[in-house]
């Protein structure tokens, strides 16, 4: 396992876990973009818990490869669909925002498949 690879890892579960706290505090430069883009507020709080939960998987992914692997492969998912959401809206403006966390999930399995 690589310096690059744990480091990474570890600055893109904090960066995703953060995400997901502040959905599930609503925090106001989280939701607002949400109700733009239509997704339903009964939404939000399985949408946080599942980044908290992909972003816990890669943290375990560091001791149990299997594990991160799976919640990188299901975090690209998440914000594929994000991008989806925000293509759908018609927002292109806004859809780098989930690009630029799905950048660094995309770079923690590339680096955890090559370590």
């Amino acid at each position: 396992m690589s310096n690059a690879y744990v480091i990474v890892a570890v600055l893109t579960a904090a960066w995703v876990g953060f995400s997901g706290f502040s959905l599930l505090r609503r925090a106001d430069f989280v939701t607002q973009p949400l109700v733009e883009y239509g997704v339903p507020r009964s939404w939000w709080t399985l949408l946080g818990l599942a980044k908290a939960a992909g972003a816990a998987g890669l943290l375990v992914g560091l001791a149990v490869p299997g594990i991160g692997i799976a919640a990188g492969i299901a975090l690209v998912l998440y914000f594929l669909g994000a991008v989806v959401a925000v293509l759908r809206a018609r927002s292109y403006k806004t859809v780098a925002f989930p690009v630029l966390y799905l950048a660094p999930v995309v770079a923690t399995l590339i680096l955890g498949y090559t370590a």
